[in-house]
C-alpha cells in the first residue's frame, strides 16, 4: 500500500506459510525511501504484527538491518521481504517444533507416572511380617464385629457340622428316618 509519494513511503504485509491448525504469523513493514536510495539504506519499522514474540520483532528488525547494509547500492525492498518472508517460515518451524517438544515432555511425564504407580514398597522378610501382621488383625476385627452382629440380631445359629458335634443323635437319625 502505498501511503505517500514524497518521499515515497509505502507498507507491505508480510505472511509465512500455515503451520499447523492453519497458524501464521505475519508482519505489516513500513519503507521510506530516503534521497539517495539505493545507495542509501531505506528507513524501515515494523507498523503491526500478529503471532510474533517481542524476541522475533527484535530479530526481523536485526535482519533488516543485516540485508540493506549487504544490499546498499542495490535496489533492496525484494530482498528484504523475502528474507523477512524467511524469517517468518523459521519462526513458524520453530512454533511447531516447540508444540512438538512440549508434547513429547508431557508423554515422558506421562510415562513417568505410569512407572510411579507400579513402583511399589520392595518386599522383605520384615515388612511381610509387618503387613501379615495387620492383615491378621483386620481379619479378626472384622470376625469379632461378624459375630456380635450375629449375638445382636439374634441369628446366633449353629452350622450343620456345629449342630452334629454337639448333639451324637443327629448321626444316627437319617438311618432311623430311613428305617421307618
Amino acid at each position: 500500500t502505498v501511503l505517500s509519494e514524497k518521499p515515497t513511503t509505502f507498507t507491505i504485509t508480510v505472511t509465512s506459510e500455515a503451520g499447523e491448525n492453519d497458524e501464521t504469523v505475519q508482519t505489516t513493514l513500513k519503507f521510506t525511501y530516503r534521497e539517495k536510495y539505493p545507495d542509501e539504506t531505506p528507513l524501515y519499522e515494523i507498523v503491526s504484527q500478529e503471532n510474533l514474540d517481542d524476541n522475533d520483532v527484535t530479530d526481523i528488525i536485526k535482519l533488516l538491518e543485516q540485508q540493506a547494509e549487504e544490499n546498499l547500492g542495490m535496489v533492496m525492498i525484494f530482498t528484504l521481504v523475502s528474507g523477512v518472508q524467511e524469517k517468518l517460515n523459521e519462526i513458524v518451524d520453530q512454533i511447531k517444533t516447540r508444540r512438538e517438544e512440549e508434547k513429547k515432555q508431557k508423554e515422558r511425564e506421562a510415562e513417568e507416572e505410569e512407572k510411579q504407580r507400579f513402583h511399589g514398597t520392595p518386599v522383605t522378610i520384615e515388612n511381610f511380617l509387618n503387613w501379615k501382621a495387620k492383615f491378621d488383625a483386620e481379619l479378626l476385627e472384622i470376625k469379632r464385629k461378624k459375630m456380635k452382629e450375629e449375638e445382636q440380631a439374634g441369628k446366633n445359629k449353629l452350622s450343620g457340622k456345629q449342630l452334629f458335634e454337639m448333639d451324637h443323635n443327629l448321626d444316627t437319625s437319617d438311618i432311623q428316618f430311613l428305617e421307618e
